[in-house]
């Protein structure tokens, strides 16, 4: 859908599926270090449209550099 959609262009359905498999399994995030077409504002605002029509939640899409593990969280 996010195709049918323009959120990202033919040539890139390699990133279109990398989101819809990351939203059909229902994952908590998108890790990606991919700023051309993933992790950008405008193209998570795109997805996340497409998934709120499909019925799907919302898709937290992030950079390694946002991620952080509390290790004292983790008994």
């Amino acid at each position: 859908m996010s195709l049918a959609a323009g959120s990202v262009a033919p040539r890139f359905t390699d990133d279109a599926t990398h989101v819809a498999s990351a939203t059909v399994a229902r994952a908590d995030a998108i890790v990606s270090w991919n700023f051309k077409h993933i992790v950008r504002v405008d193209k998570m605002r795109a997805y996340n449209h497409v998934n709120l029509h499909m019925g799907f939640g919302l898709l937290t899409i992030v950079s390694p550099l946002e991620v952080r593990i509390d290790e004292d969280d983790q008994d």
